[in-house]
């Protein structure tokens, strides 16, 4: 029972990362009505600026403290991404507006392709580190109840805990502020919400404002525990499984989703993997979604688009 617990817990931790950049996804959708491909390029961008400038800043002004640093370096970085989707909206998505869906994501993958390419301009192609103090020795908690005690990894618990209170906030942002209703309008019907005063351009400059500072919370977790490297940008390809079950409309359907992959691919690994030769965790969570796509298109809590002719 232990063991089993110890891997849930893992699988729950993992998951509320997935939901994390799974996030960055559904937030744009809701504002475009368009699956932006270039959330993984930003999940890297933003990582690359955390790790650089919390290395440069105390070289620059001769300090030796690295919460200040690392404070700092947030500051800075998530300037950078507040001017990239302000020059995302100027240059590209003012131009786009009322276009097709697949204009938009092909102006995504664009944005990906220069951010990944800008990123290792500025910033170099060598594996950063990134020191934001998350305990890394693992403790035993519930020694009382089972022998030994579980073994839990600190650095996955506070990681979930800043992940879950980020994910909070958003959910009240969507659902109390004016600001989040006119994003929802904005999916819905661009046209519609412009004729009624919503002004596009701002929402959308908001909206990815506020996907630029999840992709940099995303990065700088995930480059503490894996380091900052190009192959970050693929992190956002295990949170595609996530938003197609949860819901591309859906902020607590990214919640539920991660979770429920995070845990499905620990324990089939732990439980099934000894049977079929090991590997079911890389390919589960894209099993599932197929599953989904097959008879729930719209996911767990996503809207389902019925068109009147």
């Amino acid at each position: 029972m232990g063991f089993f617990l110890e891997t849930l817990f893992g699988g729950l931790m993992t998951g509320m990362l997935y939901s994390l950049v799974a996030l960055g996804f559904v937030l744009i959708f809701k504002a475009s009505g368009v699956f932006n491909f270039a959330q993984g390029a930003m999940v890297l961008f933003a990582a690359l600026a955390m790790a650089r400038f919390s290395q440069w800043l105390p070289q620059w002004f001769g300090f030796e403290s690295l919460w200040l640093a690392n404070i700092l370096a947030f500051a800075v970085a998530a300037v950078i991404m507040f001017v990239i989707a302000w020059l995302i909206e100027r240059l590209v998505l003012r131009h786009l507006v009322n276009q097709e869906g697949a204009t938009l994501l092909m102006a995504t993958l664009g944005i990906a392709y220069v951010l990944d390419g800008f990123g290792q301009t500025i910033f170099g192609s060598a594996i950063y580190k990134i020191d934001i103090g998350l305990p890394k020795e693992p403790v035993f908690i519930l020694a009382n109840i089972f022998p030994g005690g579980l073994l839990i990894n600190q650095e996955d618990l506070v990681a979930a805990a800043i992940a879950a209170g980020l994910v909070a906030v958003l959910s009240l942002f969507f659902q109390k502020t004016t600001t989040g209703r006119a994003l929802r309008a904005v999916a819905d019907d661009h046209q519609a919400a412009q004729s009624i005063g919503i002004p596009l351009n701002r929402i959308w400059v908001i909206v990815w404002c506020v996907a630029g500072v999840v992709a940099l919370v995303a990065g700088m977790i995930w480059g503490s525990k894996l380091g900052v490297q190009f192959s970050l940008s693929t992190v956002a390809l295990r949170a595609l499984p996530v938003v197609i079950l949860g819901g591309l409309t859906s902020v607590p359907g990214a919640i539920l989703g991660g979770l429920i992959i995070g845990v499905g691919e620990k324990l089939s690994e732990v439980y099934l993997g000894p049977y079929v030769g090991g590997g079911i965790e890389i390919w589960f969570a894209y099993v599932l979604a197929l599953i989904f796509l097959l008879f729930r298109p719209q996911g767990l809590f996503g809207e389902k688009i019925i068109d009147r002719v």
